[in-house]
């Protein structure tokens, strides 16, 4: 049997570093190396720390409650110490360690234990085959989550870091666009715990864990190690035996001050948290009986299942739900934006779906009006007075006559058994209409001229 620990880093989502007031930016936010520091984050002789980040603080209570920890009211920083050309003062700035008193602990989320989660201090990036460091993100606020070894297989360590990732992102407490890192402990019945160091991806973290489980299996480690994971050969390797905690020479910072957390702070904060997925999930499917598959969707973004919320209880629910799933999501997609980047009134889509449940415009009418709402969106009732739906069987006979007069061979095609140019036909009714034709009547009434 197997046994999963994870000890999960993410970029605590804030405009500073934790003790500077140097912009707290990652990846592709940032234009060059070595551009967001300072003194204080690049460890300049007689540099001192300021007050740490009270809204990186903030964030770290948020998200240990949302992990069901307990929140200890008095905080104390700690000196980490190791030799790195990443780590510029020698040490590193943690809330963790054999004396330390973390943010939250003793947890649980979803049915996994959560040992602590602590704030700390990001090292800066070393490239080991030029030598160079850049410091852009030395100094950057760190969330670390330390679970039990709770986990059995690979498959259940992602689906449980998938949900806990759309958990996070509902509070905005992650920079998504940073992503997460995650050292990866495991060991086998008898065996020592390895530990695998700074997984960047879901994928690579199953294929380290599959690879590490079929190698512990046949060499049995008796000596706990920490080991890398090469992606290109999809294996783990070696780096050094595993250190111990006295290692670090921990020990508490003369330079900051001790954290005292408020219990009004916490319920005030707890009070700021929106209900997780889960609830979100659950509500869906009992409240408003969607099927398990859409309400996931719905509940993938907070801002699109709380969009979905306003709208649902004045619209038709399959409606609804298709026409936020598919029709917005597609959208929003092919234009490359999220929901909150466009102004896009939920009334308005309420009129919107009411259009075409009466019958006021075709689908593909409606489909034209939500496309045209790029950056905002207008009431559709007075574009729909101009682009009313035809559904008098007269009229779209006429346009049905007109396009099997103009289209012969389409209409060859169909009656020798290629069923498919019906629907070329129908779109050539849409398309003199302007697609305001109904389109079950117009299939209705080319089926029935074309025999």
């Amino acid at each position: 049997m197997v046994k999963i620990g994870l000890e999960i880093h993410g970029y605590i989502n804030t405009k500073e570093k934790l003790f500077c007031k140097c912009k707290s930016a990652h990846g592709l936010k940032i234009s060059g190396p070595n551009i967001n520091i300072c003194p204080i984050c690049t460890g300049q002789p007689g540099a001192k720390p300021m007050v740490p980040n009270k809204n990186a603080v903030d964030k770290s209570i948020q998200i240990a409650l949302i992990l069901g920890c307990k929140i200890n009211e008095k905080l104390q920083w700690f000196r980490k110490h190791y030799d790195w050309p990443d780590l510029p003062k020698g040490y590193q700035n943690t809330l963790s360690g054999p004396h330390a008193i973390p943010i939250g602990e003793k947890g649980n989320f979803l049915g996994i234990g959560i040992i602590e989660c602590h704030l700390e201090e990001d090292p800066a990036a070393w490239n080991p085959q030029t030598g160079e460091i850049d410091y852009n993100r030395s100094g950057s606020p760190l969330i670390e989550i330390v679970t039990k070894p709770d986990f059995n297989s690979s498959e259940q360590v992602i689906e449980w870091l998938r949900k806990l990732i759309v958990t996070l992102n509902y509070i905005k407490a992650i920079d998504k666009n940073a992503g997460i890192k995650a050292d990866v402990n495991v060991s086998i019945e008898k065996g020592a715990r390895v530990e695998i160091k700074n997984i960047n991806s879901l994928k690579k973290i199953k294929r380290a864990i599959d690879y590490e489980f079929e190698r512990q299996k046949k060499e049995k480690p008796k000596q706990q190690e920490t080991r890398m994971f090469d992606d290109n050969k999809g294996i783990t390797k070696l780096m050094r035996t595993k250190e111990q905690a006295q290692d670090y020479r921990f020990i508490s910072d003369p330079d900051l001050p001790i954290i005292e957390i408020k219990r009004e702070n916490i319920q005030k904060l707890k009070s700021m948290i929106p209900e997780t997925p889960a609830e979100k999930l659950d509500k869906l499917i009992q409240k408003y009986k969607i099927d398990k598959k859409h309400a996931e969707i719905l509940t993938k973004k907070l801002e699109i299942v709380e969009f979905f919320e306003k709208i649902i209880e004045k619209s038709d629910p399959k409606l609804a739900v298709r026409w936020v799933t598919e029709e917005l999501l597609s959208v929003l997609n092919y234009n490359k934006k999220e929901l909150s980047e466009v102004e896009i009134k939920p009334e308005h889509f309420i009129e919107l779906l009411k259009l075409i449940e009466k019958k006021k415009i075709t689908e593909l009418k409606a489909k034209e009006i939500l496309r045209s709402w790029k950056e905002k969106s207008s009431s559709p009732k007075l574009q729909a007075e101009k682009i009313s739906q035809i559904s008098d069987d007269k009229e779209i006979k006429k346009l049905a006559e007109k396009v099997i007069k103009e289209n012969p061979k389409a209409v060859a095609d169909y009656k020798s058994g290629k069923k498919e140019s019906l629907n070329f036909l129908i779109g050539q009714v849409m398309k003199l209409s302007d697609k305001r034709a109904d389109y079950k009547t117009t299939r209705e009434i080319l089926e029935g001229e074309l025999g």
